[in-house]
């Protein structure tokens, strides 16, 4: 199996519900370790910036609005096959579609309020991490 990173928001929704440390338990529970952590508010640039690639998407805005509404915790999880394992423990983007047990299934209050983002491969993860992480910052935990 092998060990990798990857880049997990805990959005405004569940952050300002208090629900960091419940969706931190269930990585945690699951295997993935946190390796940095930050928790920001994201300006309208920094979150615009972040989600570039659904600027001309018809949610945009409202995606922007959410996400710069409350703070977020902006984590690095280290684990076998972590991509993957998080994207399981998150659960569907639609919460109502998503499995029991899941953070989205349990925390999320709608599509758009959906608790949590995670990286969708190797590739994006490293893309992300380094949009809000210095390297330097990153620490190896296996």
């Amino acid at each position: 199996m092998a060990i990798e990173k990857t880049f997990s928001i805990i959005k405004p929704n569940s952050t300002l519900d208090n629900n960091i440390g419940n969706v931190i338990a269930m990585f945690e529970k699951n295997g993935l370790r946190i390796a940095a952590a930050k928790f920001t508010h994201l300006s309208k640039e920094k979150a615009e910036g972040f989600y570039i690639e659904h600027k001309e998407r018809p949610f945009f805005g409202e995606l922007v609005d959410f996400m710069t509404s409350g703070p977020v915790m902006l984590m690095s999880l280290e684990g076998e096959n972590a991509v993957m394992k998080n994207r399981e423990i998150m659960g569907a983007t639609n919460p109502a579609e998503a499995a029991d047990g899941t953070v989205r299934k349990l925390y999320a209050k709608s599509i758009g309020e959906n608790s949590v983002h995670g990286s969708d491969s190797a590739a994006s993860a490293e893309r992300e991490l380094a949009y809000f992480f210095e390297k330097s910052d990153l620490v190896d935990r296996f």
